[in-house]
């Protein structure tokens, strides 16, 4: 049996596959990208946003939602917001409004984030901001100012009711504004809690919208707004949840006939193993049926279908770049390779939550394989990474320090979202490690794939200015 890291790829998996392939020089291509050079041109460790990735992912949701409208006679729309806190970078949320798209938000400082892009002219006032969390008064008065300013289609959720008097009081606008209401879902049997903090109960959702919001002349109820923690999944609990949803949604429906929006917060999954296998087809199918004929059901016309999609639209983009910097035997059965970074400060969901990325190595493919820990640079015991997705272990190259000088360089993909939304950009790391390179690679005017750094590594000076040794 062949042992080399090429043969055990391709005896475990369907390889190559969407996004990953090895050239002729036995190192790894992303999306087409060669890593290696990316290496040879910057040194590691580095972050990649691979941009195109985006608009094939919009494209793909937007192509099956309006696939499955059409096969299923659905009479609503479908739209696609981009989820602003999965990666606020300039490059990526301008990138994602190319695509015809909208946005959510979550805080107040989103909002100026929303007349940034307006003064830029990449959104309009009929851009879509659908405005969720919980509010702060910073929040529910920025909101307020947009929507004074003549921003049509800002649609705050309302997240508790006591949100509902901040607006009363700060909306100064002469139309009726849209308003949402976000539902308190039930979690997982296996979260801590039974219902989430978000949300307003659905037990109380009617008397709400009867006593405060139905014979108010300033506001119309536009929107109901639901969220999955755990994604769109195929399962018991996901379509639970959404019948329950769509059942209130037909009783408001009934009493409210403004009421024309479905928002189905909660995500498509994303590949995080070469493994990866869900049909999403089949799931987006199933969803806007089940919509159809819940209300049909109650003799009721169909919501238009919002989605909030943010790891979904940027996850795919990105790849953290990492050396071993050293092999270590520590016992008889454990070997550690030791990276350049860290990935608490660098992938802080693998170390937070528990998370697995897609890890492959870059180069010395043909070399024989071994099982291995992953160890950052901090000092920190919890800073590893032991197992993939698919099998509770790693298996990498083997390193043959004789045979070849170069090391061995390995990469985490689909890391775009919410990993520096968590570790922080920039600033102070544990152990003071520096936020690594930045490097964005696009598409030029004429189709030809082009890179540029978007960030140095963070410097020391920049650190010890923060902490007030240098002023």
């Amino acid at each position: 049996m062949n042992n080399t890291y090429n043969d055990l790829v391709h005896q475990t998996f369907h390889f190559p596959q969407e996004g990953f392939d090895t050239n002729d020089k036995n190192t790894l291509l992303f999306n087409n990208v060669d890593i290696k050079a990316l290496i040879d041109k910057y040194g590691t460790p580095f972050k990649m946003t691979f941009l195109p990735k985006i608009g094939m992912q919009v494209a793909k949701a937007k192509k099956m939602f309006g696939d499955a409208i059409k096969k299923h006679k659905y009479g609503g729309e479908y739209f696609y917001c981009y989820c602003t806190k999965s990666s606020h970078f300039s490059f990526i949320v301008e990138e994602t409004l190319k695509h015809n798209v909208h946005l959510e938000t979550s805080f107040a400082y989103d909002i100026d984030i929303i007349k940034q892009l307006y003064a830029k002219k990449k959104i309009n006032k009929e851009t879509f901001i659908i405005c969720n969390g919980f509010k702060t008064r910073a929040y529910t008065r920025s909101i307020a100012s947009l929507i004074n300013d003549g921003f049509k289609n800002v649609i705050p959720i309302l997240d508790n009711k006591s949100e509902f008097e901040d607006y009363k009081k700060s909306i100064r606008s002469k139309e009726p504004v849209n308003i949402g209401l976000r539902i308190a879902t039930e979690e997982e049997p296996t979260f801590d809690f039974y219902t989430s903090r978000l949300g307003i109960r659905s037990r109380d959702i009617l008397e709400f919208y009867i006593d405060k919001i139905k014979d108010n002349e300033k506001f119309r109820l536009k929107m109901l707004h639901f969220f999955m923690n755990k994604g769109i999944k195929d399962d018991v609990y996901y379509w639970s949840e959404l019948n329950k949803v769509l059942n209130l949604y037909c009783q408001l429906k009934k009493i409210c006939p403004e009421l024309k929006a479905l928002n189905i917060g909660g995500g498509l999954p994303i590949k995080h193993s070469l493994n990866f296998e869900y049909d999403y087809n089949y799931m987006i199918n199933e969803i806007v049926l089940t919509i159809k004929n819940v209300c049909k059901k109650n003799k009721v016309d169909v919501p238009d279908i919002y989605t909030e999609f943010g790891s979904f639209t940027i996850g795919e983009t990105g790849a953290v770049v990492y050396s071993v910097l050293d092999e270590k035997q520590q016992n008889d059965r454990e070997i550690w390779y030791m990276i350049d970074s860290s990935f608490i400060t660098t992938l802080p969901d693998t170390w937070g939550i528990g998370e697995k990325f897609l890890m492959l190595p870059i180069n010395k493919w043909e070399n024989e394989y071994q099982e291995v820990h992953l160890g950052g640079l901090t000092c920190d015991s919890h800073d590893f990474y032991t197992s993939e997705e698919h099998i509770n272990a790693v298996f990498l190259p083997k390193i043959d320090k004789e045979k070849s000088k170069e090391p061995l360089y390995i990469g985490f993909f689909h890391t775009g979202a919410y990993q520096d939304q968590l570790a922080g950009y920039g600033g102070i790391k544990h152990c003071m490690i520096p936020s690594p390179k930045h490097i964005v690679v696009e598409y030029d005017k004429e189709g030809n794939l082009e890179d540029w750094l978007y960030a140095k590594e963070q410097t020391p000076q920049s650190m010890l200015k923060i902490l007030g040794y240098i002023k």
